[in-house]
């Protein structure tokens, strides 16, 4: 009788699941076959292309031209400094390699619950940026003046998706808390605003900001162009994150606020001890997805006349005797995507499956 009211064992170990998932009905084992096939007959030759018979070190293109030679990776390290850093002077690339390391550990101790306080990341962030700015830019301490026309390549990229985020993670906060706001005017406005930008495509919005907007104000307050379109970039991600904030606050119990309403804390006290702590607690995977959308959508600004990792890369094969070899120098660029790109979406998967950890730094 004992033995009857036992629940039945399940074996959920990864691979039984993964064969139930694949050849658990005749439909899901048809369409397994035919990938298996397709990969069978894909992998062996994508494998002697990309790596057996691959040509990986030469500084001579035309190795990579005789009959049996496989993928040109040699154009990598032929040209791969034009990749990485666009324009930037050769004699002080090692300041662009340093910016873009200070940069990506930035990013990284973001990622650390001990982080995650208002000061504790503001910090980070501001001493990260700056730092970089500082040694891109350079015309202190004996190094030599760097404009912003001479950043290129990934790490342009790192510098945009980096601005973007610090800018707009506060408007977006000013946005939420404006539309949530119990003057109308003050709502009203922050929500034709937020509607208006999230109506428009991104490339539509830096167009304006890189090419319309000086046409409209006078030469003193144009600005550098790069600095206009991060601050149109940066209001872009500011409205869409306030969207996602917006749905944080939408979770938390009304009663909360009238709580500490009632213990005679001010607005600015609920907001920054009470509420936003928990909006950014629930909204953190969210967020995270917003934050590999911005780093793809960096790409972007090459249309506009940016020297990013896209346009890099089309400089890089864009002439001479490595013309032929852009398929190899695109994927490699699109690596350097994925490297980033997969790290913080497993990184947000992992948020949703340990709620109990986005809860901790409350």
């Amino acid at each position: 009788m004992t033995d009857m009211l036992r629940p039945p064992i399940v074996d959920s170990s990864p691979l039984k699941r993964l064969f139930q998932g694949m050849f658990g009905t005749p439909l899901n084992a048809a369409i397994s076959l035919v990938i298996l096939g397709f990969l069978i007959w894909l992998v062996p030759g994508f494998l002697r292309w990309a790596i057996i018979d691959a040509v990986w070190t030469s500084n001579d293109p035309e190795l990579c031209r005789a009959p049996d030679a496989g993928a040109c990776w040699a154009v990598i390290k032929a040209r791969g400094r034009l990749i990485f850093f666009g324009v930037y002077p050769i004699e002080e690339q090692w300041r662009a390699i340093l910016a873009s390391i200070v940069m990506i550990l930035t990013v990284i101790l973001s990622c650390v619950p001990w982080f995650w306080t208002a000061r504790r990341i503001i910090t980070t962030w501001l001493v990260g940026f700056t730092t970089y700015v500082l040694l891109m830019r350079g015309g202190f301490a004996g190094l030599d003046y760097v404009g912003t026309s001479s950043w290129g390549g990934l790490a342009l990229t790192l510098f945009i998706f980096a601005a973007v985020t610090i800018a707009g993670m506060p408007l977006a906060i000013l946005l939420v808390l404006a539309r949530r706001s119990e003057l109308p005017v003050v709502r009203s406005l922050a929500a034709f605003a937020i509607d208006l930008t999230r109506s428009f495509p991104l490339l539509t919005i830096l167009f304006a900001a890189a090419v319309i907007l000086p046409l409209a104000l006078p030469e003193w307050l144009s600005g550098d162009k790069l600095f206009r379109v991060i601050a149109a970039f940066a209001f872009f991600f500011g409205c869409y994150q306030s969207e996602i904030l917006r749905g944080g606050y939408q979770s938390i119990d009304k009663g909360q606020s009238e709580a500490a309403a009632a213990l005679g804390l001010s607005y600015w006290q609920r907001e920054f001890l009470v509420l936003l702590p928990q909006v950014f607690s629930r909204a953190l995977p969210p967020t995270i997805n917003q934050f590999v959308i911005t780093f793809k959508e960096t790409s972007i600004v090459s249309i506009i006349g940016f020297f990013d990792i896209i346009a890099s890369t089309n400089a890089a094969i864009g002439r001479g005797d490595w013309v032929p070899y852009f398929v190899e120098a695109y994927i490699f660029a699109g690596m350097i995507f994925f490297v980033f790109v997969f790290a913080l979406s497993k990184y947000g998967g992992y948020l949703e499956r340990r709620p109990s950890v986005v809860g901790q730094q409350r």
